[in-house]
Order: structure tokens, then sequence, then C-alpha cells
């Protein structure tokens, strides 16, 4: 067969119409040769004679795509000097765009004999190894454009392309668990009701079954096991393995951006598939050994690890950094891609032992004009020292927020935080992103991830069951914040699961009103379940695929899912550029009042509320009027006033609907504590100085609508009265109370002026906002102890100062 010079560059194997250019990088080889694999499996070889700074090259004209191929290196196998040349193993093109096959647990893939690791086992791989394909490049993107929405425009969808799609009515079967799948109608129809604007898709890029999993009948389910990097994993392909994947990833995209559907790749940049010393040699082990992973400086026959998974790349070589950039500009330019999260991002910062977050990495992505200009996650940590590094990326970067994540999950849970640590998750974390010139946007806020308990989960399991991944129970995280509301697991008892599906409201509501970008974990918004199993990375079955047979409860969560992402996509108040004026130890609040804390009895909180070690009751006021950053064509952004209010009590509390607006009445747009999430129409407006039960363990937003002429009339003159015996220190206060009182209607007069600012009037519900349906469900009535209140405290914080607590800070009374 002809082979002609070549180029060293592009890298990888790249077909021109004519024939195929192969490059590829080892600066250890003494000799490498390019093996052509035909459709019966037979094999040529031809050495590639022509080397330029390592890169090994040639062209192979009239060579079409769909062909597959390998290399083979020869070179230095000594494995106390870090090299593990062995021309017995047939190598994948670190470059290649598609793979076809999968390996299996046969020895030869070893570069040692079982049983006897300091062995050198000359076995020859092909027969059970992957193979590289040529691809074509051409494909037919139409009018295909980027949605490029704006990160305080997101929410984000984590979904995986099998689980998502396997067991959906609509879809076809034979398209099922696969990227054609994730295309079909039926799927995009599901995301655009949601109101979701983006699916970050669990690792898409080429992974390897594990020889251990599959010794026990299981599977690499997740794909955190990356062997090619540029090549979509050729499972999720429903129509061939031999560049179909491409194409088929392609259209998927194409369809989803038509849809107004960004597309977000879970890249796992920090290891590969190869494990450590003791595993296969299917690519960069063989290609150059010390180029491409970091191994121990004394002991260069062991594998430096940091992320739990036998090796770690290695960051400051030139070579693996250009396999990671071109990689990601690959799925950027060529696969139309839009964004990435990034995998134990804190590995990728390990330029030498340290996190280091002005390492090459960063550095080059800064600098980069085509990925500096994508969505970038990062996973803030990893297992190594120094490795939870969240709030310290560089200003380009969003986060994944775990600190969200666990003061949420406790709040809801009953544990006892620090209100200012509720708060300022609440409003964007300034705390950990502000120092770095970042805005609450660089905050991706989540409750659940695949890693982990579903939404549903967590309100149904104490523990964790993973018994189905044959590991005894060691796997998975044993501390998961989580509560069962009374029974562990299971149940038929009505008002456990009336409890459970109310928390599940309560969560969705608290990610959704959270300044910063929300993730959805796929399948939470139908409640769905994985037993208990919290770590389903090896479960490629019924216990982690989504459940599309919806009962009554399951569709009555998914129509409250949608309603409050619609509620929040509606109201920039929800979804602020920047953070508010004030400190984060104390919610943002400031003098331009664009937020304020509210105690239940509608007053504002004083500085010796912020020093409770609680934060179960409270509320909280956002100023429509009040946000100072400007819309995309420079003009003033306004929006309707909203009352929130939060009681992780077992029981209700009374909450007085603030007098903090002038002019306005109060509309009831959400109450979790409503099987529908919201009230009749005719039971949803309020006046100020309403008393509201609401009810244990739920949330109540209220939203600014016209106060009737009628009522404006009684309510000032109700505010003479308030200042009146504010004046006259409410006879019987302390003067030191009574002084705190005067304050706190002093402060709320001034933010009752600055809400009504630039307005004539209060704002008129928006027309996008219609009333509910005469039909939907009447506001439940509040009610006594119930005997699954008790039982529903087993495992809980003691909670028996709660009313107290409430009453130390103001519970009106009726």
């Amino acid at each position: 067969m002809d082979i002609w010079p070549g180029k060293a560059y592009p890298l990888g194997a790249t077909y021109d119409g004519s024939g195929v250019n192969f490059a590829v990088f080892s600066e250890v080889a003494s000799k490498v040769e390019l093996c052509l694999i035909d459709d019966e499996d037979n094999e040529t070889r031809i050495e590639l004679t022509e080397v330029d700074g390592y890169v090994w090259h040639g062209y192979v004209p009239h060579l079409q795509p769909g062909h597959r191929y390998g290399f083979r290196v020869h070179g230095p196998y000594e494995p106390e000097n870090g090299h593990r040349c062995n021309p017995n193993k047939l190598l994948l093109d670190p470059y290649a765009k598609a793979i076809d096959g999968q390996i299996t647990s046969d020895e030869s893939l070893f570069a040692y004999k079982f049983g006897d690791v300091n062995s050198i086992n000359d076995e020859d791989s092909l027969e059970h190894t992957m193979l590289s394909v040529v691809v074509n490049p051409y494909f037919d993107w139409g009018h295909d454009r980027p949605p490029r929405h704006e990160y305080h425009n997101s929410v984000i969808y984590e979904a995986h392309v099998k689980g998502l799609t396997m067991t959906h009515p609509e879809v076809p079967e034979e398209i099922r668990g696969t990227y054609a799948g994730i295309a079909h109608p039926a799927i995009i129809k599901h995301l655009t009701d949601l109101g979701i604007t983006a699916i970050e898709l669990l690792p898409v890029h080429q992974f390897v079954q594990d020889s251990h999993l599959q010794d026990r009948g299981l599977t690499n389910y997740w794909g955190y096991n990356t062997i090619g990097f540029l090549a979509p994993h050729n499972g999720y392909a429903a129509h061939g393995t031999r560049g179909q994947q491409v194409t088929e990833f392609k259209a998927m995209v194409k369809a989803l951006h038509d849809a107004g559907i960004e597309v977000i790749l879970d890249v796992v940049y920090n290891h590969t598939a190869e494990g450590n010393e003791y595993g296969p040699t299917l690519c960069f082990r063989g290609l150059d050994n010390a180029s491409y992973y970091r191994l121990v400086d004394d002991a260069k026959e062991h594998y430096y690890d940091t992320t739990g998974t036998g090796n770690s790349l290695l960051m400051r070589n030139p070579h693996v950094l250009q396999l990671i950039m071109d990689s990601l500009r690959y799925w950027v330019t060529e696969m139309h891609v839009d964004g990435f999260r990034f995998d134990l991002a804190a590995t990728l910062a390990r330029q030498f032992h340290e996190v280091d977050k002005l390492s090459a990495f960063f550095d080059i992505i800064q600098q980069d004009p085509v990925i500096s200009q994508v969505k970038l996650i990062a996973e803030p940590w990893d297992l190594g020292d120094g490795g939870y590094q969240v709030g310290n990326f560089p200003p380009l970067w969003t986060e994944w927020n775990g600190k969200y994540r666990d003061t949420v999950r406790d709040y809801w849970r009953g544990e006892a935080a620090a209100l200012s640590e509720f708060a300022s998750r609440l409003t964007g974390s300034s705390d950990l992103y502000a120092h770095s010139g970042r805005w609450p946007i660089a905050s991706i806020n989540f409750i659940i991830a695949h890693d982990g308990f579903t939404l549903r989960d967590l309100v149904s399991y104490n523990e964790k069951h993973n018994e189905a991944n044959g590991e005894g129970g060691n796997d998975g995280e044993s501390h998961n914040r989580s509560w069962n509301c009374g029974a562990e697991g299971p149940t038929d008892d009505p008002e456990i699961r009336a409890l459970r599906l109310r928390q599940i409201r309560n969560f969705l509501t608290t990610l959704m009103v959270s300044q910063g970008v929300p993730m959805i974990a796929h399948g939470d918004e139908l409640g769905r379940t994985q037993g208990g199993n919290n770590n389903v990375y090896c479960q490629d079955n019924e216990i982690s695929w989504i459940d599309w047979n919806l009962g009554r409860e399951q569709q009555e969560l998914l129509d409250f899912a949608s309603r409050i992402v619609e509620l929040r996509m509606q109201h920039p108040v929800f979804r602020r550029r920047r953070f508010f004026s004030g400190s984060a130890d104390h919610g943002g609040v400031s003098d331009l009042h664009d937020i304020v804390w509210l105690r239940v009895d509608g007053t504002e909180m004083a500085e010796d509320d912020w020093q409770t070690g609680y934060a179960r009751t409270l509320s909280l006021f956002l100023n429509g009027d009040a946000i100072l950053e400007p819309g995309p064509l420079g003009q003033r952004v306004q929006d309707d006033h909203f009352v929130l209010m939060f009681n992780a009590h077992w029981d209700s509390v009374k909450f007085m609907v603030p007098r903090i607006v002038e002019d306005v009445a109060w509309e009831e747009v959400v109450n979790t504590a409503l099987p529908a999430g919201r009230p009749a129409r005719e039971q949803s407006v309020h006046n100020p100085g309403t008393v509201l039960d609401v009810e244990g363990r739920s949330v109540v937003i209220l939203r600014s609508v016209p106060l009737p002429e009628d009522v404006v009339a009684v309510d000032a003159e109700l505010e003479r009265v308030e200042v009146t015996a504010v004046q006259e220190g409410l006879a019987g206060e302390s003067p030191e109370r009574a002084e705190r009182s005067a304050e706190r209607a002093a402060r709320a007069r001034a933010t009752r002026k600055t809400a009504g600012r630039g307005r004539k009037k209060a704002t008129k519900p928006k027309a996008s906002e219609a009333a509910p349906p005469e039909d939907a469900p009447a506001q439940e009535q509040p009610h006594e102890e119930q005997p699954h209140d008790e039982q529903a405290q087993e495992g809980q914080p003691a909670q028996a100062q709660e009313a107290q607590e409430a009453q130390d800070q103001g519970e009106p009374q009726e």
C-alpha cells in the first residue's frame, strides 16, 4: 500500500476527500507502525518513517472514511523509568474521532501476565481491543446557530443519554438509549415544556467497560472512564459505529439547538480508562507513558492518583495540554456543543502537587478565542490534599456549588443552621465568589446530581441502599443530609407520602428562587427513585433509568416543576446578574432595600436576629424596583415585588403579610403545602397585615398586585395606628424593645418608599401569569399535630424550642 510523507499537523486521522493523513505523538518511541484493519479484521502494517517534533506521520492515498486503524509503538519497556512500550499491544489513536468495538477482560490487553505483575506479556491484543475509525468530517448543519443563553437566563438539566430515553413510550425502541433518542420530538418537548435551556450530558466521550464490573455482570453506566477524548461513545449510537455515531451526535445537537436548548458535555480530562500499573494497555500507556501520566517521583512504576481512578494526566506536559485543548475546540467547532462541565476539575489545576488557579491549564483556557467563549463549569474538588476548591476558580468559570447543596438540604431536614449561611446561599453566595470579581452566575446551584440520591430518595431514605452494586454497601456517600420523613423507603402511609411530595416541592422552589444558575437532575421533576441506591455508576437498568409511566403524583409534580421554572423565567428579580448591595452575612441587606429580610411579624430583622443559631422560619422581600443592572438593550429592569415565606418547622407558623410597599396587595402564587403548589384563585390575594398560617415544612410566595382603592384608605389608617403604638412604647414593652420596634417601623416605611419609586402604581399581574383554573384545589386548612408528626422527628435534630423561637421572633397573634 502506498504511503506518502504527509504532515505532522493536525494530529489524528484527517480525511481530505482523496486520502487520509495520520499523525501521532510519541517522544519515547523508536519506531511507530500504522495498522490498517479491514472488514475481516486482517491487519496491514505500514511503518511511519517521517518524524517532526516527536510526531510520527504519513499520508495514505485513496483511503476512505469508515476504515479502522491503530498504532504499534516500539520502544523501551522500563516501568522503573516510567516507560511501557510494547508493540504487541494495538493502540488507539488519542485523536480518534470515532472508535469501533469495546474491550474485553482478556489477558492479552495487559502488559503483564496474570499472577506475575513483573512479567512481560507478548500476546497480541488485536482481537480484544477497540479500533480507531477514519471519519467523514462533512455534515449539513443548515442554519444551525448556538442558542447562547446568558447564564442568568439558564436552567440546566443534567441527564444521561440512556437513562433519559430508555423507557419513554413515544420513543421508538430501536433508538431508545441513543443520541437519536434524545433528538426525538417527545424528549425535546418534555425539555421545552419544563423550561430547560441547556442539557448537560453525562460523559459521551468514548469510554471503556471495566473488566471488574463485567466479571460481576455489571457495566460502567455513568461513563467516567474516558479513552477517546474526541470520539462520541459508540454505545449510544443507533445507526452504527464506523463513524455513524459522529453524524448521529451532530444531528442530536442540531435538533436541540432548533428547540433553543444548549448542549453541555460532562468531560473527564483528569484521568483515563487505563487505570494504574495493573490496568490494560489501550492507548496512552503504550504510546508514551511518562509524557501522558503523572508518576510518583521516586517510584516511576507507580501512578500519582488524585482522582481515585488509578491515574492522573500530566497537566504540565505541553502535549497533554494540547490534546485537551484540541479536544475541547473540536467539540465546539465541529460538533457545535455549547459548553463543558469538568469532572474533578481541581485535578486539572494540579500543575505540580498543589491546586493552583494560575496553572497552565487555566492560562490556556483564558486566552483561547473559542473555548473562553463557551460555558465552563467546574466540579471544584478532587480527592487529593487541598482538593476542595469551591469559590477558588478563575473569573471565566462557574462552579458546582457544593455548599449550596449542603446548606439547603440541611435547612429542609430541620438541621439547625446559621441564618447568614442560608441567606448567603439563597442570594448567590457572594461570600464565595465576589472576592474574585465574579457574580451570582458563578454559582451553579443544585440539590441533586447524578452521584447521590435522587430528589425523591433524598426525602425517602436516611441510609443508602447500594446492595445491588455488589460492594457490601461500602461504596457511595454515607452522609447524605437526607431525611426519610418518618419511614425508610416505600410506604403506603398517606401523610408520609404527602410530606415527601411537599419536601420535593420545597427543594424545587428553593432552587428556582435562588440567585445563581439552577441545575435539575433528570427525572427529579417526575419523582424518580433509585430505590435508595446513591451510587448507580454500574446500574445500566431500571434502577437508574427514568420510569416514564407517570401516576397522578408524578404528573402533579411535573406540572408543579414546570410552573416554578416558569415563575423564575418570567421574573428577573429571581435572576439578577449582580449581587445584592449588602454583605453576604446579612443576606445582602443595605440601605438600597433591594432585599429585606423579615421576621414572621412582618417587620425587618434587626442585628440580633442575624446572630441566631437557627434559620428554620424566615421571610424575605425582593424589591422589583431596585434591580440596578440594566437589560440587554440598556433599559431599566423592573419587576413585581415578591415576599417569600419559608417554614422548615414541623408545625404551622403564623406569618404576617408585611406592609412594606405602598398601595399593593399580595397574590399567593406558590404554596408548597398544597398538592398543586398553589391555592384557588379566590383564596389567593391577601391584604397587608393579614396573618397567614404557613404550614409546617412549606414555602409560600406572594407577588405584588394593585391594592383595591377601598383598602388603601384602611391601610393608611392601620399604619397611623401602628406608628402611634410604637411612639407610645407599645405599653408594657421594655424601653430597649420599644426602641428596636421603632427602628424596624422606620426601616419598613423607608422600604415602602423605595419600592414605590419609578412607578405610578404597583405593577399589574403579567398576562403570561394567568389565574389558576377555577377547579384548582382549595387551600388546606391549618391542622393540629398529627400522629405522624411525632414519628417524623425520629433521627432529626431536637426541635422542642421551635415554638418559643417563633415567639422570640415576634410571631403575630390572631
